[in-house]
């Protein structure tokens, strides 16, 4: 059964950073785009970043420069590194798998079709 297990999420302030992690399982790590979309109160989802099966990385071109998506195959594992963070970054944060497919994804290949818990990431000031 595929589970996606996100953490790291938390408070911080405005110009401070966080990292969150998206643990795998259920499914062929190496053999799956792994992202990252966000979802804040009375918005729509919105497509942060996307990895890769061949270790190709993409954003969303508003958080290209403070962002940074990372895997670890070893730990099954993806982090996404937010620096700069501002206010408006505050939402709930899901990672996604998504098996490659013909077709546009959302952000880079990715197309966030199945989804963990989510973690919440709270920006003050």
């Amino acid at each position: 059964e595929m589970q996606l297990v996100e953490s790291g999420g938390g408070l911080a302030q405005a110009g401070g950073s966080l990292r969150l992690s998206c643990a795998v399982s259920g499914l062929p790590f190496d053999d799956y785009h792994i992202g990252w979309f966000r979802q804040a109160p009375g918005k729509e989802r919105e497509g942060v970043s996307c990895s890769t099966t061949d270790g190709r990385t993409y954003y969303a071109d508003s958080l290209k420069d403070r962002f940074t998506i990372s895997k670890d195959n070893a730990r099954n594992t993806v982090y996404l590194r937010m620096n700069n963070l501002k206010p408006e970054d505050t939402a709930r944060y899901y990672c996604s798998a998504d098996p490659p497919k013909t077709g546009r994804g959302t952000i880079g290949p990715c197309y966030f079709g199945s989804w963990g818990q989510g973690t919440q990431v709270t920006v003050s000031s």
